[in-house]
C-alpha cells in the first residue's frame, strides 16, 4: 500500500466515528423537533448528555464491524458502488447487534425512532464522506500522481501490449508503466527498481522458468514489491482435490454449475424473468405497436440459435428488419434474404472470428433502427429465460453457421445454457473480438456464482438502454 493510501486509510476511522456521531445527534435532534412533537407526542425525555454517552461506547463496535468488512482496505481506484453496498451491509449489521441488546437490556434506550432514522443517517454520512475523500484521491492522482502504483510489466506477447497500452491511456486505474522487458533477469529488475522504483510486477511470458520465478517472487517479497502474472488457461481453471489409493489427485472442475448450483441458478431464472416481464410491459406493449404500425410482417422474429449441448431453439426479438429481409425459415423469401446477408457480412462486417455485425445495416426499419440500437428488441428473451430455453446469465446464442465456424475449444460456450445478458455483454457488447468474448464466458462458466449473477444483472440495467456503437 502507498504512503498516500496508509494516510487515507488512516483518516478514515475518524472521520467515520465523527459521521457516526453527527448521524446519531442529527436522529436525536429531528426526534425533538416541536413540529413533530405535535404530530406525535413524546412517551418520555431522553436527556442529551446521557444519549451522547452512549452514542460514544457504541461507536466503536461500528468501527470494528467495518474492519471486518474490509472498509478500511482502501484504494483511490476501488469501485465506490462496492464500497456503498459494503457501508450499507455493515451498518444494518451494527443495527441489528444494537436491537438485540435493548430486546435484552431494554433499560437502556428504547426510542425506535431514533435507533431506526441514526441507521439511515449513519449510512448516509458515512457514504458522502467516503465519496468525497474517494474524489479527493482520484484528483490527486490524476493531477499529482499521488498514491500511483509503478509497475513493470515482463513479456513481449498480445496480452502484455493490451495492458501497456490501456495503462499508460487510462491514469484513473493508478498505474505507471515504467518499464517493460521481453525477459525476467533479475540484474535488469534491480537496475530499473534502483533508477525508477518498482511497486507491481506483472508477468506475462511462459518461457520464464520456474527457477526465474521463484527469484522474482523472493526478491519482490524482500522488497515490499506486489507480484502478479497473467495465468495460463490451465492456471484459470478451478480443481478439486482428493486421494486415490494413497495418492494425492487434482481433478479440474468445468463449472460450480453441477448440483444444487444447477437449482438454485433456474429459480434465479424464473425469479428475475418473471420480474423483467412485468417491468418492462409497458415498453413491450409500445413497441410491439410501433412495429406493427411502421412495416408489414410479424412483431415477433424467431431467430433460430444454438444452446447448450448443440441444441436448436428459437431466440425471441421484436423484428427490427423489413419482413421480406429477415432470415427465418418463416420467411418465404428466406433464400434471397441469406443471399443479402451474406453480402452485407462481406463487406460492413466490423467484428473478427466467427461472428458478425453488420454496421449501418440497411435492412432495418425506422423503428427497428431505434429498439436495436437500444436493445429493446431484446427484452422478449424474458420469455425464453421463463421457458428454459435460455438462463438470464450465460455465453450468447449463436447461429449454426457461426458455431460452424468455432475452434473445438470454443465449443466448451455450449456446454451451459446461452444467457440473455452475459459478462461479454456488460464487459463491451458487441463491440468485443470473438475471442475476448470466449475468454470472458469461459472465466464465467469456470467461476459461476449466484452472487455473480445478481452483479452481472445490475450491471446490464446501466448497459441495457445505453446506445450501441457499430451500428
Amino acid at each position: 500500500m502507498k504512503r498516500s493510501e496508509l494516510f487515507f486509510s488512516a483518516l478514515q476511522v475518524p472521520l467515520d466515528f465523527i459521521m457516526i456521531v453527527l448521524a446519531a445527534i442529527t436522529a436525536w435532534n429531528i426526534r425533538n423537533i416541536p413540529e413533530l412533537l405535535v404530530l406525535k407526542p413524546k412517551l418520555y425525555d431522553y436527556p442529551f448528555d446521557a444519549f451522547i454517552k452512549i452514542v460514544l461506547i457504541v461507536a466503536p463496535l461500528f468501527l470494528i464491524i467495518y474492519a471486518f468488512e474490509g472498509l478500511y482496505n482502501i484504494r483511490s481506484t476501488r469501485k465506490f458502488w462496492k464500497e456503498m453496498l459494503k457501508i450499507f451491509s455493515a451498518t444494518s449489521i451494527g443495527l441489528v447487534i444494537i436491537i438485540v441488546a435493548i430486546f435484552l437490556k431494554r433499560e437502556w434506550f428504547s426510542s425506535r425512532f431514533i435507533i431506526l432514522s441514526a441507521w439511515i443517517f449513519i449510512t448516509f454520512y458515512v457514504v458522502f464522506a467516503r465519496y468525497i475523500v474517494q474524489l479527493i484521491q482520484k484528483w490527486l492522482l490524476r493531477k499529482k500522481g499521488i498514491g500511483v502504483h509503478r509497475v513493470l510489466l515482463i513479456g513481449r506477447n498480445g496480452k502484455m501490449d493490451t495492458i501497456s497500452k490501456i495503462i499508460r491511456q487510462n491514469k484513473n486505474l493508478g498505474y505507471k508503466v515504467v518499464d517493460q522487458l521481453e525477459s525476467a533477469h533479475l540484474r535488469e529488475i534491480k537496475e530499473i527498481k534502483k533508477q525508477k522504483g518498482i511497486d507491481e510486477i506483472i508477468l506475462c511470458e511462459p518461457s520464464v522458468t520456474d527457477d526465474e520465478q521463484e527469484k522474482i517472487i523472493d526478491y519482490c517479497a524482500i522488497n515490499n514489491i506486489n507480484f502478479k502474472f497473467i495465468p495460463t488457461t490451465l492456471q484459470t481453471s478451478k480443481f478439486d482435490l482428493g486421494v486415490l489409493c494413497g495418492e494425492p489427485l487434482i481433478q479440474v472442475r468445468n463449472t460450480p454449475l453441477d448440483g444444487w448450483g444447477r437449482i438454485y441458478k433456474r429459480t434465479f431464472d424464473i425469479i428475475t424473468a418473471t420480474f423483467g416481464i412485468i417491468a418492462t410491459s409497458p415498453i413491450m406493449i409500445l413497441t410491439a405497436i410501433a412495429i406493427k404500425l411502421d412495416s408489414r410482417g410479424p412483431i415477433i422474429y424467431k431467430n433460430e440459435r444454438i444452446g447448450n449441448d448443440g441444441k436448436k431453439f428459437f431466440v425471441f426479438k421484436f423484428r427490427y428488419m423489413k419482413w421480406e429481409l429477415c432470415v427465418t425459415k418463416d420467411n418465404p423469401k428466406v433464400d434471397d434474404a441469406l443471399k443479402i446477408e451474406k453480402e452485407l457480412i462481406a463487406k460492413q462486417s466490423v467484428r473478427k472470428g466467427p461472428l458478425y455485425k453488420i454496421k449501418k445495416d440497411p435492412r432495418k426499419t425506422n423503428v427497428g433502427n431505434f429498439i436495436e440500437k437500444y436493445s429493446i428488441d431484446e427484452l422478449p428473451q424474458f420469455f425464453n429465460v421463463l421457458f428454459g430455453s435460455m438462463s438470464m446469465v450465460g455465453p450468447r446464442p449463436h447461429q449454426e453457421r457461426e458455431v460452424e465456424k468455432y475452434m473445438d475449444y470454443h465449443r466448451r460456450l455450449l456446454t451451459i445454457k446461452p444467457g440473455a445478458t452475459g459478462m461479454a455483454q456488460v464487459s463491451g457488447r458487441s463491440d468485443l473480438d470473438f475471442e475476448d468474448e470466449y475468454r470472458l464466458d469461459l472465466y464465467y462458466i469456470e467461476n459461476w456464482s449466484l452472487w455473480l449473477d445478481v452483479q452481472i444483472c445490475l450491471k446490464t440495467v446501466g448497459v441495457l438502454f445505453r446506445k450501441r456503437r457499430n451500428l
